[in-house]
Parts: structure tokens; C-alpha cells; sequence
């Protein structure tokens, strides 16, 4: 009952809106437009169609605010006035009551708002689907007044989500069970990692943990802000962090205006993806414009600012290095080399022949190198890799959705920033390092320092357990003492041996260094 009143008001919402109307008067047909003309009888459907796509999506609720929020990015697929009216999704959604936020602080430290903050701004700054930003004084340990952003989670958004995804689950089932291609696209996957990663950012305590983790990792590239939490004043529906200054990333002429290296700005920003991607495997996966700044500070000069973690993805080390080896093939244009590894890893039949899907990569893939961004949509290419993967029967992988939806954002954010970039170009030296140091000695040496504490424990424990072993040898299970004094010279022999083969393999890794260079690229 819950999914049919849910399912009947968005059918509301959509009619309410006239987005019925906007379909139909779309279409070529001339029946279809007198169609169109007839249901809108009695409605007032005045309103331009991207504020009547925008208020649709407002009022359907979080999920379908976030799925505005993507859309806004690609200008690329959308006409000018939808993207202008749903790139308001990305920090202009009507704000909740400010009484209402200073209730839900005040109940969370259990304080009034003046025992809590020097002062608080009641007009919020900034409101998103999922919470709204007020900024505020507070006095840290050191008793020095720190200026802060503070984030309110909006009341009720659970009830609300968890309604949505029961839908969304409902409707994963029919194409789980009535589409050819259900088992393959996997949506029961999909919907539940969509639900984990909704669900998470509702917890304002894990989003200030992400950020934390984000901004230590990227504390050594130099090319990104990442505010700091304030742990005292961090709660599961409050969270309190450094306010930062800057200017959205949205703004280009005012960026230019102040001096700021656009192409530079956007090679940065393909830079910052790559690196938590390949390197860290911990990356912001929500990054709208709305999302991003630019700091306009001397000392920080020309720098991201990230804002706003409560969406956060991760990959272990086997998706990173099989999403490496594809991307450097793919740079390589070894087309051969994507098809081995889409069979490799399991993400096509076993039966599948490395030469037809080789080909079919090809006539994918090959048209859009040598190109700059402005002349390549992403989402145009994953659509024919969608078709492609159809045909050979590829199961999608619900752990790499956040990473597809997330190079989707950058796409629209390199096309806004630097249409002239070589997306391509800019990655591939990258990659290039980040594989050479998968097979370096640098990686032997982290490996090795990873596993020391384990060999530690173990060494000293190895004459026990000999012992052990030895009195668990009753008279009917005798020891052979010659065979075991044979065994432990053959053992003091391959000991050498690997000490030899150590100093021999740390050498030649260096000359693996230099083959894979050349070899790669």
C-alpha cells in the first residue's frame, strides 16, 4: 500500500507539473501535439519548462533532487534553459524554517544556541537536498573565535528515502525478473548500493570522518582545500567545520576576472580525480558545482575548495589495478588488452571472442581520440559502450556506479571550465606513474612494511612451535632425525637463495621500470 500511494504521487507530481505535456508536445507527430494541447486543458502550465522540470524533482524529494543535481552538470545533453534551472538544485532548494534548525542543535548538545555558538547567522547560506548550511562563531580549546559552517540535517529526510528506495526496489525487482538484460544490470545490486551511500549521508558524523580521511590524504598534492572538523560540536544530525572562502567553480568569468589559470584550474581538477581514485581509492563522489569553489585567498591561491562529503566512494585494490590496466590500455589504444581483461576479471562469458569484442571496443572507443573535450560527451560514449556491453553480455558492477557517476561530474565540469582540454593527455601521465609504481621497489618496500609486524610476531614463535610439533611425535609417529637434519640444510640453502634472488629481483624491478616506460608509452 505504502509503494502504491508513493508511485500514485509521483504520478501526481508529474501531471500537477505538466511534464505529460512536455512529452507529448516534443514529439513530431501532429497527433501527439493536439494531444498535448487537449490534456492541458484546465492546468496552468505557464511556468517555463525547466522551472516546471525543477519544481517536479523539488517536490518528488531528495533522490530526485540528487538526480537533478547530475543532470544539471551536462550541458552537453541538455538545452540552456533546463540546465540553468536545474543547476538551482545544487545549493538553492527552499530552505526549512530556521527555527526549526535551531531546535534540532539545541536538542542535539542539549544547550541553547547561545551557550553553544559566540554567534549564528538564523538565514542559512545554503540549502541542499539533504541538509541546510548556516555559518556561525565558535571559541575552540584554545579560547580563539574560529568562524564555522554550520550543516543541519533536514528534519523527516529518512522516512522520505526510505519510501523512495522501497519504490525503487519494487521497480528493480520487475526489471530484475521481466528484462532480458535483468540478471546482467544487476538493479537489486545497484538500488542497494544506492541505499547504503543515501543512508550514510544522513549520518552527519560519518560524512565529518570522510572529510577528515579526504583531507589528510590530499594534504601533500597542494591542489585542494579540505575544511577542518570541529569533533566537539560534530553530532549525527549537526556538523560543524572550518568555514571556507571562495567562489564557485560555476562562476568562470569571475574566476578570469580575478586571475585565475582556467586551463590550468580544470587540469587540476582531472589531477585531484585521478589521485583519490588510483592512489588513495577513497574518493568525493557528489562533486556538483555546487560542491566546489575556488579559494581567491593569497596564500591558497587558485585552489579547490571541497565542500559537502556525505557521499563518499571507495575501491579495493584489485578494482584500482583492473581499472589502471584499462585505462592504460585504453590510452594505449590496445583495444586487445580491454577485451583480455573484461574476460579476465569475469565481467564477460568465458566463451566470448577476445577478437570480436576487441573489434567492437574499437569502433567504440577510436573516434573520439586526438580530440578535445568539447567534441567528446562522455555520456555519448558510455552509451555506445552500454549498447556494446549488451551485445557481449557484460554484467554491470554495482562497486563502480559511484565511479561512472562521479566521471560524469568531472566531464561536465572540465567541458564548463576548458572545452580545449585533452582529457586524455592530461590523465595519461598519471597513470603512467601510478603503474610504475605498482611493480617498483617502492611498492616491494610498502608491501614489505605492511607485512613486517606479522613476520615479527611469527619469528619468535617458530622454535615453540618446532617444539610442538616434535612432542606431538609419540614412539608410534616417530621423527626421523637424519631426514630433518636434511630438510633444514636444504632450508638454510633456499634461505640463501632468497636473500641472492632479493638483491637480484630489487634490480631488475629498476630495469622493469624502464622496459614498462618504453613499453607503455
Amino acid at each position: 500500500m505504502t509503494r502504491l500511494l508513493r508511485g500514485a504521487f509521483i504520478l501526481w507530481v508529474v501531471l500537477r507539473h505538466g511534464l505529460d505535456e512536455l512529452v507529448l508536445s516534443s514529439q513530431k507527430a501532429p497527433w501527439l501535439k493536439r494531444l498535448a494541447r487537449a490534456i492541458s486543458w484546465g492546468r496552468d502550465l505557464s511556468a517555463p519548462r525547466g522551472q516546471r522540470i525543477r519544481q517536479t524533482l523539488e517536490s518528488l524529494g531528495p533522490i530526485f533532487v540528487k538526480f537533478g543535481q547530475v543532470l544539471s552538470t551536462r550541458r552537453d545533453l541538455l538545452p540552456v534553459d533546463i540546465a540553468d534551472e536545474l543547476a538551482k538544485l545544487q545549493d538553492r532548494v527552499p530552505p526549512f524554517p530556521s527555527e526549526v534548525a535551531v531546535g534540532i542543535i539545541e536538542k542535539a548538545f542539549k544547550k541553547k544556541l547561545a551557550d553553544i555558538f559566540v554567534s549564528f547567522e538564523r538565514q542559512p547560506v545554503a540549502s541542499a537536498s539533504i541538509a541546510q548550511v548556516h555559518f556561525a562563531v565558535i571559541r575552540d580549546r584554545d579560547g580563539r573565535h574560529r568562524d564555522v559552517a554550520v550543516k543541519v540535517l533536514r528534519p523527516g529526510m529518512l522516512s522520505v528515502i526510505d519510501k523512495d528506495l522501497d519504490l525503487m526496489r519494487m521497480m528493480a525487482g520487475w526489471v530484475d525478473s521481466l528484462s532480458d538484460d535483468g540478471k546482467r544490470l544487476k538493479p537489486k545490486e545497484v538500488v542497494a548500493e544506492f541505499d547504503k551511500y543515501l543512508h550514510d549521508e544522513l549520518d552527519l558524523v560519518r560524512e565529518a570522518s570522510s572529510a577528515a580521511q579526504l583531507r589528510r590524504n590530499m594534504a601533500d598534492l597542494d591542489l585542494v582545500l579540505i575544511p577542518e572538523m570541529f569533533w566537539d560540536y560534530c553530532m549525527p544530525d549537526v556538523m560543524v567545520m572550518e568555514r571556507m572562502k571562495g567562489v564557485p567553480i560555476n562562476q568562470v568569468e569571475r574566476l578570469r576576472a580575478a586571475g585565475v589559470d582556467i586551463p590550468k584550474l580544470a587540469r587540476d581538477g582531472v589531477t585531484i580525480f585521478f589521485t583519490q581514485v588510483f592512489r588513495d581509492g577513497f574518493f568525493h563522489a557528489d562533486m556538483h558545482p555546487g560542491n566546489i569553489q575556488v579559494s581567491l585567498e593569497p596564500a591558497t591561491f587558485g585552489r579547490y575548495i571541497s565542500l559537502d562529503f556525505g557521499i563518499v566512494g571507495t575501491l579495493t585494490e584489485i578494482d584500482k589495478e583492473y581499472l589502471a590496466q584499462n585505462f592504460t590500455a585504453f590510452f594505449r589504444r590496445d583495444y586487445k588488452r580491454v577485451a583480455e581483461l573484461h574476460i579476465e576479471s569475469g565481467w564477460v562469458p568465458g566463451s566470448t571472442r577476445v577478437d570480436e569484442l576487441e573489434s567492437a571496443i574499437r569502433s567504440v572507443c577510436e573516434p573520439y581520440f586526438d580530440r578535445p573535450l568539447k567534441e567528446i560527451s562522455l555520456g555519448f560514449l558510455l552509451m555506445r559502450l552500454f549498447q556494446t556491453s549488451r551485445r557481449f553480455h557484460v554484467e554491470i558492477q554495482p562497486q563502480l556506479v559511484l565511479l561512472q557517476k562521479t566521471l560524469l561530474n568531472i566531464e561536465g565540469l572540465g567541458r564548463q571550465l576548458d572545452p580545449d582540454l585533452d582529457l586524455w593527455n592530461t590523465a595519461k601521465p598519471f597513470l603512467e606513474k601510478w603503474m610504475l609504481d605498482q611493480v617498483g621497489p617502492k611498492k616491494l618496500l610498502e608491501q614489505l612494511r605492511n607485512e613486517g609486524p606479522l613476520y615479527a610476531k611469527l619469528l619468535p614463535e617458530l622454535p615453540r612451535l618446532l617444539v610442538g610439533y616434535l612432542q606431538t611425535n609419540t614412539h608410534d609417529h616417530r621423527v626421523d632425525l637424519r631426514a630433518l637434519l636434511a630438510e633444514q640444510k636444504k632450508t638454510n640453502r633456499l634461505l640463501s637463495a632468497i636473500v641472492y634472488s632479493g638483491v637480484g629481483f630489487v634490480l631488475g624491478l629498476v630495469v622493469i621500470q624502464v622496459l614498462i616506460r618504453v613499453w607503455l608509452f
